[in-house]
C-alpha cells in the first residue's frame, strides 16, 4: 500500500494540492485524472520522491519495491537492451553484480564462498535465474526483436526506447507501478497487449494517460485533481465522465427534487453496470460499481473546449480518387499501388505498422511531397482542412494568437471574430496575446485545431490529431468529428477515437493495402478471425 499524508505543494499563488490525504491499495489500478496543468505528472513525481511537497509525506509499506516508467531516453543509452530492462529490479541486479564480482576473484576466499552461497540464496528467492528469460518475454510482447535484446540502448530509434523503459517499469513484478503515458509512441496493438498484460497485474497501478480507452479498460478507480484536492471513484473514466455530466446538469436543474436526482443517477448506474459486465475490464474487476456512494458524484470544473466543424459548402459526389499511388524513401517502400475511391460522407481510419507511410499519404494529398508513381484527384468542390502530426513550422513567427490565427483567415476578419475562434479552444483574455513561438504541444495543437475550424472545409485530413490533447479536448475532438457531415481521413493510436470515429479502415503496409468496411472493433475481429 502507498498512501499520502497532508501533502500539500504551491509554485507561489498558484495551489496544485491542498492537505491530499488518499491511499492506493494493493489490485487495484488508479488512473490519475485531470486538466492540463491541474498536477498529473507532478504528483507521480511526489509519489516517487523526484518532487518534495511543500508539507506532508509519502508512506510506502515496508518491504513494498516502487517501479517507475523512466522519461530519460540517454540515461541508458550504453547499457545493453536485455542489462537495462533488469536494471528495473535495482535490488535483483545488484545481486547478479556482486555474483559477478565474487566469482571472477582469482584469489577465491572461504568467506567469499559464503558470501556467495548468502547471494545466490537470495537471487533464487526473486526468481533470479529466470529473470533474463522474463525481461526477454517482455521485450517480445512489446515488439522488441530479438536481435536488438543485445545490443546498446543508443542503437535504437525513440519508438523502441519507449518500449525497453516500459519493459523495464513492468520487469520483477514491483509492488507498486507508476506509469506517466505509459501508451505513448505504441500501435494500437501493443497498446492492447500492455492492458491485457495489466489487467492480470495484482499489484497496485498508478497511471496517468489520455488514452481513453486505455484507461477505461484497466482503471478500477480514478483518482480526481480538481479544486486543489484528489478524490478517488470507483469505477473507470467513462463512468466518471458520464456521472459527473450528470451531476452538472443536476445542478443547474435547481427544480429537481433531491429524490428525483438520486433516482436518476441509481438509474444511470444501473445501465452503466449492465454495459460494463460485457466489456473485457469486468472479467476482473467484479462489484466495483456496487460500492459507488452515489453522494460522492460531483461535477467537475473542467471546461470543454467548443470543436464544431462546418462545411461552408457540401461536398458534391466526388470526393477523391487515387489510382495505382506509390512512394519509397531511402529505398523502403511505404507505399504500393494504392488505389482507393473515397465516398462522400466516408470517415476512414488508416492504420499499419509503420506510422511514416500513412503521414507520408497524407503529405503527398495535401501537396507537400511527391509520389514515385501514380496519381490522385479531388473533386471540384472539396475544400481540405489539415491537421499535422507535426507543427513546428507554424509557429516560427513571435506573432500573438490573434495575429497568428488572422494569416489563415481568407478575408481580412476583425479582432473579434478571430477572438471567437481562439475562445473555442479555451485561449480567453491575455492568453491571446501570448506568442505563438512558446507554446506548449497542446496549446499549439489548440490553435491548429482553430485554424481547421476557420475555412469551414468539407474534407478533414487528420494524422494523429489527438497528440499533446488532454481528455477534455480529445473528448470534444471525438464528439466534433461524430457530428461532422464531411468526410474524414484520419489516423489515430487512440482507440476509443478511432472506433467511435470511423466508418471504414484502410491498412497500409509495403505489400499493399486492405480496405474494409465498418468499424475498428469489427475490424479487428475479422482480422483475428
Amino acid at each position: 500500500m502507498i498512501s499520502t499524508n497532508n501533502i500539500s505543494l504551491a509554485y507561489g499563488k498558484r495551489v496544485l494540492f491542498d492537505e491530499v490525504n488518499i491511499k492506493f491499495t494493493p489490485g487495484n489500478c488508479y488512473g490519475i485524472i485531470g486538466a492540463n496543468g491541474a498536477g498529473k505528472s507532478t504528483f507521480l513525481k511526489i509519489l516517487t520522491g523526484e518532487v518534495a511537497p511543500n508539507s506532508g509525506f509519502i508512506n510506502i509499506e515496508p518491504g513494498k519495491r516502487m517501479s517507475v516508467l523512466r522519461q530519460d531516453h540517454h540515461e541508458y543509452d550504453e547499457i545493453t537492451v536485455l542489462d537495462t530492462v533488469m536494471m528495473g529490479h535495482s535490488k535483483l541486479w545488484e545481486i547478479m553484480k556482486e555474483k559477478e564480482v565474487i566469482y571472477a576473484k582469482e584469489d577465491f576466499s572461504e568467506e567469499d564462498g559464503n558470501k556467495a552461497s548468502d547471494l545466490e540464496m537470495e537471487f533464487a528467492e526473486m526468481d533470479g535465474w529466470n529473470a533474463e528469460s522474463d525481461a526477454a518475454a517482455l521485450l517480445s510482447g512489446l515488439e522488441i526483436k530479438e536481435k536488438f535484446h543485445y545490443t546498446p540502448l543508443k542503437e535504437l530509434n525513440g519508438h523502441q526506447k519507449v518500449r525497453v523503459l516500459l519493459a523495464q517499469a513492468l520487469f520483477g513484478n514491483p509492488d507498486i507501478l507508476i506509469l506517466d503515458e505509459p501508451t505513448n509512441d505504441l500501435d494500437i496493438q501493443t497498446v492492447s497487449w500492455l492492458e491485457d498484460y495489466l489487467l492480470n497485474f495484482k499489484n497496485t497501478v498508478i497511471v496517468v494517460s489520455h488514452d481513453r480507452h486505455f484507461i477505461d479498460t484497466v482503471c478500477t478507480h480514478v483518482a480526481d485533481i480538481d479544486f486543489g484536492a484528489i478524490k478517488i471513484y470507483t469505477g473507470n473514466y467513462t463512468f466518471w465522465y458520464e456521472s459527473s455530466q450528470l451531476a452538472l446538469s443536476q445542478r443547474t436543474s435547481a427544480n429537481k427534487k433531491a429524490a428525483e436526482k438520486k433516482k436518476e443517477l441509481m438509474d444511470f448506474i444501473a445501465r452503466f453496470s449492465a454495459n460494463a459486465a460485457k466489456s473485457k475490464q469486468a472479467t476482473s474487476r467484479k462489484k466495483l460499481l456496487d460500492k459507488i456512494n452515489i453522494s460522492e458524484i460531483k461535477p467537475s470544473s473542467r471546461k470543454y473546449p467548443a470543436i464544431i466543424f462546418t462545411q461552408n459548402r457540401t461536398a458534391g459526389d466526388q470526393i477523391l480518387e487515387i489510382k495505382n499511388l506509390s512512394k519509397s524513401i531511402d529505398g523502403k517502400p511505404l507505399i504500393n499501388k494504392l488505389d482507393l475511391f473515397v465516398n462522400k460522407g466516408d470517415k476512414i481510419a488508416f492504420v499499419g505498422k509503420d506510422s511514416l507511410a500513412i503521414t507520408t499519404l497524407f503529405k503527398i494529398l495535401m501537396n507537400e511531397e511527391n509520389a514515385d508513381s501514380g496519381e490522385f484527384k479531388f473533386g471540384q468542390t472539396i475544400t481540405r482542412g489539415y491537421l499535422p502530426n507535426e507543427n513546428s513550422k507554424y509557429f516560427n513567427s513571435d506573432d500573438n494568437l490573434i495575429d497568428w490565427l488572422r494569416q489563415f483567415s481568407k478575408d481580412e476578419k476583425d479582432e473579434v471574430y478571430i477572438r471567437g475562434f481562439l475562445g473555442k479552444m479555451l485561449f480567453s483574455g491575455q492568453e491571446t496575446l501570448k506568442k505563438c513561438n512558446v507554446l506548449s504541444g497542446g496549446e499549439k495543437v489548440r490553435c491548429m485545431i482553430s485554424r481547421m475550424m476557420l475555412p469551414g472545409a468539407n474534407l478533414l485530413i487528420l494524422d494523429e490529431p489527438t497528440n499533446h490533447l488532454d481528455l477534455e479536448s480529445i473528448t470534444a475532438f471525438n464528439n466534433a468529428l461524430q457530428n461532422f457531415p464531411g468526410t474524414v481521413l484520419f489516423t489515430s493510436h487512440d482507440h476509443t477515437f478511432t472506433q467511435t470515429v470511423a466508418t471504414r479502415i484502410i491498412e497500409i503496409s509495403s505489400d499493399g493495402y486492405t480496405d474494409k468496411l465498418g468499424t475498428y472493433d469489427e475490424y479487428m475481429e475479422q482480422k483475428q478471425a
